[in-house]
């Protein structure tokens, strides 16, 4: 059920996918996938993959993709994905011109333990595009790479956060749409309004700088994705945190269909 906190254990990933199921399911809702699979103690370990196609629009489908868990004690952005794809699936013209691709669980046996880490310890956003051994990383890179996405999403918690806040990596478009998706996010969080966060300077709740490692289109991708990074803080209830996130990736893909009609009438 969205918004309920998973139980502990490997029941937590079950919990945290169960949406997806019912989703997956239905003609013209989700189809599901395979990312990829590893093994680790002996256990084959699969990352799924969700795809949503909204209806036509009068230009090529904007590709997304949408990313959560990739640290384990962040469910939040599981169920966000989850019900943000409930919400396309039941409205699709939300999603005119879109083809969404959903990760929910890129980090699963972190998910299964609650932990930030993987199974081998390692903090796997820190990890991209740096030669990393991981499994996951493989696998997600080998996606960024093939899928050549137009914009990309990841959705996180930050335990140390007064509110809601975004990375938009010092890109004028990146600013232009987490702006809006915060204030429409702020409906149901307040914003952090602090002039420092995580250890970044942060104005009006953008942080325009990052982490080296994060998760990221790939560094020789022309032309440049979109791409965002949204923080719900981890104090707030988690039904809470998802409709926050819900609500700002529902904004996000309307502001950028804007950019494109404004753009075929250059």
């Amino acid at each position: 059920m969205i918004g309920v906190a998973p139980p502990p254990g490997a029941a937590r990933l079950r919990a945290l996918l169960a949406p997806w199921d019912g989703l997956a399911g239905r003609e013209d809702a989700c189809e599901e996938s395979t990312a990829g699979t590893f093994a680790h103690r002996g256990h084959p370990i699969r990352i799924p993959r969700y795809r949503f196609v909204g209806p036509a629009a009068g230009h090529d489908l904007i590709r997304l993709g949408l990313f959560a868990g990739v640290h384990g004690n962040e469910p939040a952005g599981c169920l966000a994905l989850a019900q943000f794809a409930a919400g396309v699936s039941a409205e699709p013209q939300r999603a005119v011109g879109y083809e969404l691709l959903f990760y929910p669980a890129c980090n699963p046996v972190g998910l299964e333990a609650a932990t930030r880490e993987n199974g081998q310890g390692k903090d796997l956003n820190r990890e991209f595009w740096r030669g990393s051994p991981e499994p996951e990383i493989a696998i997600l890179e080998a996606e960024l790479q093939t899928q050549r996405f137009d914009g990309i999403i990841t959705l996180h918690t930050d335990d140390t956060s007064e509110g809601l806040y975004g990375y938009a990596h010092g890109r004028l478009l990146n600013e232009a749409l987490l702006k809006p998706a915060l204030a429409a996010a702020a409906r149901v969080i307040p914003r952090d309004g602090r002039a420092q966060i995580d250890g970044f300077a942060a104005r009006e709740s953008v942080i325009r700088d990052c982490f080296p490692g994060v998760l990221a289109a790939p560094p020789d991708r022309r032309p440049r994705p979109f791409d965002l990074i949204f923080e719900t803080p981890g104090h707030a209830a988690l039904d809470l945190q998802a409709r926050a996130a819900a609500a700002a990736l529902d904004t996000i893909l309307a502001e950028y269909r804007g950019f494109i009609a404004y753009g075929q009438d250059l």
